[in-house]
């Protein structure tokens, strides 16, 4: 009788976890890209830096509360750029040979693309890009005010990220191959370190102060807007997540970067899907769930090694 109470007990303790760990494991496998997607719960955070590390432009920390939403579990593949290419014929302007060089393989994270390519790849896979606040609540991986997306401790973080440097499991000189690292609590991997990772929004400095709380997106009123007219933005867009030349500072799940637009840096991507789709033939086949499928503001490097952009 004593165990069976204490087992209730325990039971009721973890009830209210119980849906937050179910919704972190759901997955869907995106048949136009092949890429394994992470359902992200719908919820609130608090988005910005809480330890005052980083600059202005990283606060005033804000609630935000955003709408549930698919993420591919890694960044876009060279591999699966390439497809986009072929498939599509899009006039990829970068330089293959820079790509080739610091990702030297198909299943390592697609580089040197600009935010145009990537919203273009985003567009032709039927997705998008994600804004900067879900890029923050994915990272963040259900942690509540957490300096990276696997807790506070830099001292682990060889055995996270890929960045600049080597030791532990971080072993490369350039990128490593997607999904090198575990995973954080929403199933996402390389949250941190290997290459930058374009978001939706354009970049404001001061955007925290005057941010929506609800589904926010900088310089835009329509996600959809947006998308459709792509290839007119000339603005600065945001970056997250640092790359495999920078140091932990960038690492941190608060940083951000303003990129150009049209800019060829050290830069990847992933995307995102809204969650209000239904599997079935009425999904044009698009995806498999998981069951069928089996002091002031600072200014953070945006170049490639040994030169300035």
């Amino acid at each position: 009788m004593k165990f069976s109470c204490r087992l209730l007990l325990l039971l009721l303790l973890l009830l209210p976890l119980l849906p937050l760990v179910s919704l972190a494991q759901e997955k869907i496998v995106w048949k136009k890209d092949g890429s394994e997607m992470m359902l992200i719960p719908g919820g609130s955070f608090e988005m910005g830096d809480h330890f005052n590390e980083g600059g202005t432009n990283e606060r005033p920390v804000h609630t935000v509360t955003l709408d549930a939403f698919y993420m591919d579990n890694s960044e876009v593949t060279v591999g699966q750029f390439k497809k986009f290419v072929e498939q599509s014929g899009y006039s990829y302007q970068g330089d293959w040979n820079t790509v080739a060089t610091y990702s030297p393989g198909d299943e390592y994270p697609m580089v040197s693309v600009n935010w145009n390519d990537a919203t273009a790849y985003a567009k032709w896979a039927g997705k998008r890009l994600p804004t900067e606040a879900e890029w923050e609540y994915a990272a963040r991986g259900g942690l509540i005010g957490k300096r990276y997306p696997w807790g506070d401790d830099e001292k682990i973080a060889r055995d996270n990220a890929n960045y600049e440097g080597t030791g532990g499991k971080d072993t490369w000189g350039q990128t490593a191959p997607v999904g090198s690292f575990e995973a954080n609590g929403y199933g996402l991997r390389n949250m941190a370190g290997n290459v930058w990772e374009w978001c939706l929004d354009e970049y404001d400095g001061s955007y925290y102060s005057k941010s929506p709380a609800v589904n926010p997106l900088s310089g835009h009123d329509s996600i959809e807007v947006l998308t459709d007219n792509y290839k007119s933005v000339s603005s600065n867009r945001v970056l997250r997540g640092g790359n495999w030349i920078n140091h932990t500072a960038n690492l941190r799940v608060a940083a951000r970067l303003s990129g150009p637009g049209h800019g060829y840096g050290p830069d990847g991507f992933r995307c995102v899907s809204g969650s209000n789709f239904t599997s079935g033939p009425s999904a044009g086949e698009d995806f498999t769930s998981d069951e069928e499928a089996s002091a002031g503001e600072k200014v953070l490097f945006y170049h490639w090694p040994g030169k300035k952009c």
